[in-house]
C-alpha cells in the first residue's frame, strides 16, 4: 500500500464574525490557502489529480466550491474537484478521504482542506419561489440554520454540548478549566510566533 505524505499546509487567518474578512469570500480565502500550499510543496498545480474541500455554508457561493477554488489557483480545468459536507469535520474529512484515495492507489497527488465564510451565509426566503400570495415571508438565517442547528431535534449545536456534558458527567469547573487552558496554549502559540509559517 503506498504511503500518504502531507507535503505542506497553509491556511489563512482565523478571522472574527463581521471582522476583517467580512467582504472576503470562502473561496477567496480558499483560493488562497490552496495556492500558497502547492507553492511550499513544491509541485506544480498539474501534478495535481483533484481537489477535495470540505464547505457547510455553501448558499450563495455558486455551484462546487473546490472546483471554483482549484481553477482559481491554477489547476488545471481537466482536474476535478468535490465539495464535502459533513458539517464540522467536513475538513478534515476531506484529508482523510484524499489520503484514503492516494493509499488505494486512486491519486497521488490530492489538495484537501476546507473553506467557510460564515459572516458572508445568507438570509434565505423559502417561501418567494412560488411567490407568498399572503401572510408572511421569513428569512432563514443560513449561518445559524445550516450551520449550527442540530436538523433533526431543531436545536442549536449548543445544546449538544449541554447534552454531552450531562452524558459525560462534565463539571463547569472541568469546562472553564479546559476554556482556560486552551485560551494560554493558544495565546503563548500566538506570542511565540508558532503559527506565522502555516498562515497565508
Amino acid at each position: 500500500m503506498t504511503k500518504v505524505v502531507i507535503t505542506a499546509a497553509a491556511r489563512t487567518a482565523i478571522g472574527g464574525f463581521q471582522g476583517s474578512f467580512t467582504k472576503v469570500s470562502a473561496v477567496d480565502l480558499g483560493t488562497a490557502a490552496v495556492k500558497e500550499a502547492i507553492s511550499r510543496s513544491k509541485i506544480e498545480p498539474k501534478d495535481v489529480n483533484e481537489v477535495i474541500l470540505g464547505c457547510v455554508l455553501q448558499a450563495g457561493l455558486g455551484q462546487n466550491v473546490a472546483r471554483q477554488v482549484s481553477i482559481h489557483a491554477g489547476i488545471p480545468d481537466t482536474v476535478p474537484g468535490m465539495t464535502l459536507n459533513i458539517v464540522c469535520g467536513s475538513g478534515l474529512r476531506s484529508v482523510s478521504l484524499a489520503a484514503q484515495l492516494i493509499k488505494a492507489g486512486d491519486a497521488d497527488c490530492i489538495v484537501a482542506g476546507g473553506l467557510e465564510n460564515m459572516t458572508q451565509a445568507p438570509y434565505v426566503v423559502p417561501k418567494m419561489r412560488l411567490g407568498a400570495r399572503m401572510g408572511d415571508a421569513a428569512m432563514i438565517d443560513e449561518m445559524v440554520y445550516t450551520g449550527l442547528t442540530e436538523v433533526f431535534n431543531k436545536y442549536h449545536m449548543g445544546i449538544t454540548a449541554e447534552n454531552l456534558v450531562d452524558q459525560f458527567d462534565i463539571t463547569r469547573e472541568e469546562q472553564d478549566e479546559f476554556a482556560l487552558s486552551s485560551q494560554q496554549k493558544a495565546k503563548e502559540a500566538i506570542e511565540g510566533g508558532k503559527f506565522k509559517y502555516e498562515i497565508v
